[in-house]
């Protein structure tokens, strides 16, 4: 029985990276030959430095340009990243079994790798759109997001096996929702900072609340599968379900984010 629904899920990996592929390609042609726009949004990533003035005699903050950001393409990166995940874990028979073994001791690592690099790109996106151009700061919110991640491996390997024995430690699940709240804590700073809430175009309050839906319903996930609730006493009902989510998240969330950068 438990090989049976190992034969579906690797089917079902394979579906849900068709559909990632199908639309990441999509998107970078869109973002590169046919939506000018989105080609030529490409934010200044700057540095900010101390330098000193020789007339006030004094260090005053100044800044140098770095990059221009790949807006459109790193979008469609997101999408991309996610699709070579799923081939990696349903094609290559070795790595199959390893995904395999992992999720009978409820641990999925690839899962949280790729969550790790591809949400963290996302996150650095977005916060571009709201003004941080400071790559100090871009940096900063890619590794704590990053982190935030790697403490839902963490949780996992923490608690391989103990829910049957009704132990949890919820330690690593704390930490990680601690860390993922402080890019958004940036972010808002930005967003609030003139004040003029009627000013906030409909798209950034768009990515906000889908991002936030989105950031809520993976911990949720999470708890329901350590909590045992329902169908989620299986261990790979919360697989199924984390794909689901990750689909539908992300894609709603990419074409948020690209059109967004068609704005004004």
């Amino acid at each position: 029985m438990k090989e049976q629904i190992l034969k579906k899920l690797r089917k079902f990996n394979m579906f849900m990276g068709a559909l990632h592929l199908v639309q990441g390609i999509a998107m970078l042609f869109l973002a590169t030959t046919v939506i000018q726009t989105i080609a030529e949004f490409t934010p200044t990533i700057t540095q900010n430095y101390l330098s000193f003035n020789e007339q006030t005699r004094s260090l005053e903050l100044a800044s140098a340009e770095l990059f221009k950001l790949p807006f459109g393409i790193l979008v469609a990166s997101f999408l991309l990243i996610s699709a070579l995940a799923h081939a990696i874990i349903s094609i290559p028979k070795k790595t199959n079994d390893i995904y395999n073994a992992d999720l009978q001791k409820g641990i999925n690592k690839f899962r949280w790798f790729e969550y790790a690099f591809s949400s963290s790109i996302m996150i650095v996106l977005i916060s571009t759109l709201f003004g941080i151009y400071d790559i100090a700061s871009l940096v900063l919110i890619f590794i704590v997001n990053a982190s935030m991640n790697l403490f839902g491996l963490v949780m996992e390997q923490l608690n391989a096996g103990s829910k049957k024995e009704g132990k949890v430690k919820w330690g690593p699940f704390v930490w990680g929702s601690i860390a993922g709240i402080a890019p958004w804590i940036a972010i808002l700073l930005y967003m609030f900072g003139t004040g003029n809430f009627d000013q906030v175009p409909w798209f950034v309050w768009a990515i906000v609340g889908t991002y936030f839906v989105a950031f809520n319903t993976f911990p949720i996930n999470m708890i329901l599968q350590y909590k045992g609730v329902g169908k989620w006493k299986d261990y790979l009902y919360g697989e199924r379900t984390y794909i689901v989510l990750s689909l539908v998240a992300k894609s709603i969330l990419a074409w948020l984010v690209l059109f967004g950068a068609m704005q004004p």
